[in-house]
């Protein structure tokens, strides 16, 4: 039996990894990639490398055998039809015989444009009769943290959230709780809706920001459709540029507020504040 993790080189599907080799042998865990090159460290400690693609379903055939627990990592290639993508991925676990499929979903609550592959996957596994785990995961802090240069150029958080808050948690948190369900006992057919301990708004981000780094950042508020030109402005291509600034208009009706307390109940630990996110992005 595996341990498999599809996106295994994506920022999420990384760590899981370098958690899961915390926790069991390397040579239990396989790891789903496009480009190998981009795995050789993974592959130089043991770990099995797989190489398959979303959009070629013969690249998964034979790659999972009875008895492994897969997490499908959503994929974030918005344009190539994610919902069928992740069919690829099912149709071969269910093959295969899989003891567990976990599937890194978006929250109940939200109902952006975002959400919709996400259902769309969640229908297609329950469909499938394959023993289950929705690991609904909330927003990442370092959704925010990554590209604090902007930010800090014009001193100011440019988002169009209104007064909304989220329970974003660092990716290392969700990561944990993937690893405790691909290596713990009771998680079949379960929903998990995950998210910060804390929620906070785009004032509480700019404040910290202004207390880490000694400068005045403040929040403007903006609409969504200026939001959307802003990021398509910046380079992103203009159907995620509207997926983007959709979540925006989720986070200002609550959408994304989580308070399950499903993902410190996983780890078994608090997750991640904010300001630790803000403090060490400022190092990086």
């Amino acid at each position: 039996m595996s341990i498999v993790v599809t996106g295994a080189t994506g920022h999420l599907g990384r760590l899981v990894v370098e958690q899961l080799l915390e926790q069991v042998p390397a040579d239990r865990i396989t790891a789903v990639v496009r480009t190998p090159e981009k795995a050789a460290d993974l592959a130089g400690r043991g770990v099995r490398i797989a190489v398959a693609d979303y959009n070629a379903p013969e690249t998964f055939d034979g790659l999972f055998a009875a008895g492994d627990r897969v997490l499908l990592v959503s994929g974030n290639e918005f344009d190539k039809g994610r919902v069928q993508q992740h069919r690829v991925v099912i149709d071969a676990a269910r093959a295969a015989g899989v003891a567990l499929l976990a599937y890194t979903s978006a929250p109940g609550s939200l109902r952006a444009a975002l959400a919709d592959d996400h259902r769309g996957t969640e229908e297609a596994l329950l469909a499938s009769g394959l023993p289950y785990t929705l690991l609904r995961n909330g927003w990442y802090h370092e959704n925010y943290t990554e590209n604090l240069a902007p930010v800090l150029a014009h001193g100011a958080i440019v988002q169009a959230a209104g007064e909304g808050r989220l329970s974003s948690a660092a990716r290392a948190d969700y990561a944990a709780a993937a690893v405790a369900v691909l290596t713990g006992e009771g998680h079949e057919n379960k929903t998990y809706e995950l998210g910060g301990d804390e929620a906070w708004g785009f004032a509480e981000f700019a404040a910290e920001l202004s207390r880490r780094t000694g400068r005045e950042i403040g929040y403007r508020q903006v609409s969504v459709e200026e939001y959307q030109g802003i990021l398509a402005g910046a380079g992103l291509p203009e159907p995620v540029a509207a997926i983007l600034a959709g979540v925006d208009a989720s986070i200002e009706k609550g959408e994304l507020v989580v308070d399950s307390g499903d993902l410190s109940r996983l780890t078994g630990r608090p997750t991640t504040p904010l300001a630790e996110a803000i403090t060490a992005a400022l190092e990086d």
